[in-house]
């Protein structure tokens, strides 16, 4: 728009204007899923999480919980999308997550995060307005009756808590101003990143923040993570590959000593999976 200049330009994912306003291209889709699934007997449901936030779900409750008063595990899933496309209620996760519920009997939560008017999405830099677990359990009754919120550890991970079960990593967005070993060097692809950062955090974050590179991340936050077992997947063409295997080493070396004396009282150990273009390893 001649009388709105475009500031930023990230094609094929978003344009930002120079008044603040932000033409999306792509990820804008919302699937219109059907009460019950008609193959896996699953139901969903959208609530809002925080009214205030706001922060918004879709539920999806396996076919054996409708009817009784049982509860399952519950898996809190964030979209993918670079914080800038793609939503809760998105054609490209629905179908996973329905056949997900259905086949491991979980009750799902796939949460979206508030998106100031001004840029794209809210990246993680900040904890403050992000709901608790409690908030999560209140939202719905499917929440309240039917998932297992006695391990509570992922409002914080501090001693002292319990341990969720297990984290799984697709895809992490990390990155950082200066290139690891095995990442592009080209200074046209990092300077792409880089703009896009600035532009999903409202350049509130810099490229040397624990929010983009967890290799800033302190050693004992590391240590005192509240997860027993973590999951990395990373793409053979993805960019940010090299730095998700990155991280999947760091958390390895978080489980020496400093961790065992951490959890000295009732941890018994921490397993990972790295999976990469077919390679897959236990530790």
């Amino acid at each position: 728009m001649e009388s709105d200049p475009i500031v930023h330009d990230f094609s094929p994912l978003f344009r930002q204007y120079k008044s603040g306003s932000v033409e999306r291209l792509a990820g804008t889709a919302i699937a219109a899923p059907a009460p019950v699934d008609p193959v896996t007997g699953v139901a969903t449901k959208r609530v809002v999480i925080d009214p205030i936030t706001p922060v918004s779900a879709c539920l999806y409750i396996p076919p054996n919980l409708q009817a009784s008063s049982g509860t399952v595990p519950l898996l809190l899933y964030f979209h993918g999308g670079a914080f800038c496309i793609q939503s809760a209620f998105s054609p490209t996760y629905h179908p996973h997550l329905t056949a997900l519920a259905a086949r491991a009997n979980l009750l799902v939560v796939s949460s979206t995060t508030a998106s100031p008017p001004s840029i794209p999405s809210q990246p993680p830099t900040t904890t403050a307005g992000q709901p608790s677990i409690g908030a999560f359990s209140r939202a719905d009754p499917w929440l309240a009756d039917h998932g297992d919120l006695r391990r509570d550890g992922i409002k914080g991970g501090a001693e002292g808590t319990d341990p969720f079960e297990g984290m799984v990593l697709v895809h992490p967005y990390f990155w950082g101003s200066e290139a690891i070993v095995g990442e592009t060097e080209d200074v046209g692809k990092r300077a792409w990143m880089a703009g896009l950062w600035r532009a999903v955090c409202g350049g509130a974050k810099g490229l040397d923040e624990k929010w983009i590179d967890p290799a800033k991340e302190e050693e004992i936050a590391v240590m005192r993570m509240a997860c027993r077992r973590v999951m990395v997947c990373v793409a053979e063409r993805d960019l940010m590959r090299a730095r998700g295997r990155a991280y999947w080493e760091m958390l390895k070396r978080s489980t020496g000593e400093g961790r065992r004396r951490l959890w000295r009282r009732r941890w018994r150990g921490m397993s990972f999976t790295w999976i990469a273009g077919g390679d897959r390893r236990q530790c």
